[in-house]
């Protein structure tokens, strides 16, 4: 009987201590997180995940799978891959605390909710069947730094709304059905480094990205259109295949047959004359225009025109009617004359008179046409076309003026109708290359002979636009920072030809860009690419070098692999020795010191024997501080340049991540990595000295085929390049001797 008793008092007990417990759980999880994640449940189908129940009893304190906590709130939410259906709900926003949401590649169908998180600063959507548009409430999360909305169902325009959104870095949209020109509020987005929106239907222009930090930028396959801005060529990645860029000249109309145009046209109204749109610009109706204005335009200045030509003509013909009434009178007058003068012999058995004797007006009828590229008639002797010169070869021979002054008068008549003669223009250049005067002094050598700057030879922009192919899109090499490369043969051998970005050369005066290059063509080392010439006409400065032919270390390592499988591990340490001894020569023989200031995978050039030769030394008075940021967002920049600080050191770092590409293989930021192998120095420093993670880490195109020795001595190398304090990084020399001893 007692031992009853004694058990129905432990039961109590334990009854007791369990309601205390529930208690506790229930107040455990902040109410608003309870209400936002059993909402979620709900409109998710509840699908089966560890730990989940409807309308449970405390998220955090049960450990639902996926779900993340800090103290009593929810922070984030990771279902990627969970096979989630159903939709997502309105109650999401209850979220007090929460900063990550990533349920992509699963089956969530339903729109995007109108009011998300405004802690968030992931949220990974992608993946899934979401339709309808961007909500604009997005402008709220102001915190964002991740936004990945990438292959759903999306449609409509992007929305207007990233003004708020400074910590944006990385935003990808691709792979829906996004329409409409992009929004201006998307040129605020001063943090953004990745954008990737191919894959849809977006349309307009791209200057909205230009002034953007971006190191990748994907726009393929959508229907953007105008001229690309210089400044985004320059982006380490960009891909842009598959967008009906247009060109940035207006096509000319046909040229106007010299033959039934009785006098050349104005010059206000030649249309043989194109039109040049400055680089930036596109050749749509300007803001608060549309088409149809446009095309009013167009017609009124069409028929202004036609206007023009029939006021002109019948304003010749009024002059050549009163010249030929005038010519008759002086014939008759003359013939009077004639008939009282008893000294003039007999006209006897006279051959039949010319017909344009006969009429003096058959010069003015038919025979008068303007010469090609001289709009003022000549006074005694009308040019004509090629086919009636040769038909009338006789008759134009037999033509002539009797009387001096008259022919003196016709020619001021003429002269007072016809304009002056349209100045002669060179080929125009193709979209996007370049904007100059067409109409461009002929230099000649001796010219060129006082403009040689040391061993630089003078070009002008007329023989590089010949060099070039007008500067097609087929010798387009590339793109950096700096400006564009384009490929260029010349008579003698293949050059490049680096056209300068205007914003950058902006702040340099002649003088100033004259002297850089004089110091540019002064650096003579077997690993630098040597200088050929450069050129500084009509606002417009490019730099000539020679060509390399096997394109760039980072085409070889990252999208070369015909060169790529050339580079075994000893061509490896060769060219990192190569690239050491081009920075030693900077560092350390040229007086003052040279701080290269751009150096990366991109800038070591490749000839056929993989030789290498540095390009853009001695380029670093044109770096701005965006051109820093961008440095520093590719993975490049040495942890000091957030402070404004750039030494020789800082090149060396820069040289120590070029190392772990020819290492590992890996690109020095690689978006689509997983988070934590983004930025290879990061992923790489934990792995230098551990030898079963620093083989794992080679580059897989090796197999294996390297001394573990070399190995270990190449990332011991590596390791002190990338020190992030620049005292403890050893001179380009003593890693110059490290890898000799390696060879």
């Amino acid at each position: 009987m007692i031992g009853h008793k004694m058990c129905g008092l432990y039961m109590k007990i334990l009854f007791v201590f369990a309601v205390f417990a529930v208690q506790n759980c229930q107040g455990f999880t902040d109410p608003r997180d309870v209400f936002a994640i059993n909402s979620l449940y709900t409109s998710l189908g509840y699908p089966l995940l560890p730990g989940w129940v409807p309308y449970g009893l405390d998220p955090c304190g049960d450990l639902w799978h996926g779900v993340l906590c800090v103290n009593s709130n929810v922070t984030g939410i990771v279902l990627n891959d969970s096979n989630l259906g159903g939709e997502l709900s309105e109650g999401i926003g209850s979220f007090a605390s929460i900063i990550q949401i990533d349920l992509s590649n699963n089956h969530i169908g339903g729109s995007i909710p109108s009011n998300l998180p405004i802690t968030l600063k992931t949220l990974s959507l992608s993946g899934n069947q979401l339709t309808g548009s961007i909500p604009d409430n997005i402008s709220s999360l102001g915190q964002l730094t991740d936004l990945s909305l990438n292959n759903n169902h999306l449609n409509g325009v992007i929305p207007d709304a990233f003004l708020q959104l400074k910590t944006l870095i990385n935003m990808d949209l691709s792979g829906n059905s996004l329409s409409g020109q992009l929004p201006p509020s998307m040129g605020t987005l001063s943090s953004l480094t990745t954008l990737h929106l191919q894959n849809n239907q977006l349309s307009g222009i791209l200057d909205v990205l230009q002034d953007l930090a971006l190191t990748d930028l994907n726009i393929e396959n959508n229907s953007f259109s105008g001229p690309i801005p210089p400044k985004l060529l320059s982006i380490p990645t960009f891909r842009r295949a598959g967008n009906p860029f247009n060109t940035t000249i207006i096509p000319s109309p046909p040229m106007i047959s010299p033959s039934p145009a009785p006098f050349a046209l104005s010059p206000g109204l030649a249309p043989s004359l194109p039109y040049i749109v400055p680089p930036g610009q596109e050749l749509q109706p300007s803001e608060g225009q549309n088409s149809s204005n446009s095309t009013k335009h167009v017609k009124l200045i069409a028929i202004a025109g036609l206007v023009s030509l029939v006021i002109l003509g019948l304003g010749v013909c009024l002059l050549m009617s009163q010249f030929c009434k005038r010519r008759r009178e002086t014939q008759k007058e003359t013939k009077r004359h004639e008939t009282y003068d008893h000294s003039l012999p007999k006209a006897k058995g006279n051959p039949k008179h010319d017909q344009s004797l006969q009429n003096p007006c058959y010069d003015a009828e038919k025979g008068l046409r303007p010469v090609a590229g001289n709009g003022k008639a000549q006074g005694r002797n009308m040019s004509m076309n090629t086919s009636e010169a040769v038909l009338q070869k006789d008759v134009k021979s037999s033509i002539s003026y009797k009387d001096d002054e008259l022919g003196s008068e016709m020619e001021s008549m003429i002269s007072d109708v016809l304009p002056p003669p349209p100045p002669p223009f060179l080929q125009t250049l193709s979209a996007e290359r370049m904007v100059v005067n067409p109409i461009l002094p002929l230099i000649t050598s001796g010219k060129h002979a006082m403009k040689n700057v040391n061993s630089a030879e003078f070009f002008t922009i007329a023989s590089l636009q010949q060099y070039t192919n007008s500067f097609s899109q087929d010798n387009l090499i590339g793109g950096g920072m700096l400006g564009t490369v384009y490929r260029a043969e010349s008579p003698k051998k293949l050059l490049a030809v680096k056209k300068l970005d205007t914003a950058m050369t902006k702040r340099q005066s002649d003088q100033e860009f004259v002297e850089m290059v004089s110091n540019i063509s002064k650096l003579q080392h077997e690993n630098i690419v040597n200088l050929v010439g450069y050129c500084s006409e009509h606002g417009q400065r490019l730099l000539v070098y020679e060509y390399c032919r096997s394109g760039t270390l980072h085409e070889a390592l990252h999208l070369d692999d015909q060169i790529h499988r050339k580079l075994s591990w000893s061509t490896r340490v060769r060219v990192a020795l190569q690239a050491a001894r081009a920075l030693e020569y900077l560092h350390e023989v040229c007086q003052p010191p040279i701080v290269h200031l751009n150096f990366k995978s991109s800038n070591v050039l490749l000839d056929d024997e993989l030789a290498v030769h540095m390009s853009d030394c001695g380029l670093a008075p044109l770096m701005s501080s965006d051109s820093i940021r961008q440095l520093q967002g590719s993975g490049y920049g040495a942890p000091e340049l957030e402070l404004g600080n750039y030494t020789c050191q800082s090149d060396v770092y820069s040289f120590g991540v070029v190392m772990l590409e020819l290492l590992t293989g890996r690109q020095s930021y690689d978006r689509s990595r997983p988070r934590g192998e983004q930025l290879l120095v990061r992923w790489a420093i934990p792995r230098l000295h551990d030898i079963d993670a620093l083989s794992r880490m080679v580059d897989p195109s090796l197999n294996g085929c390297y001394p573990s020795k070399s190995l270990s001595r190449f990332a011991d190398i590596i390791s002190l390049c990338i020190q992030s304090e620049p005292e403890f990084r050893p001179p380009i020399s003593e890693i110059v001797q490290n890898l000799l001893q390696m060879i």
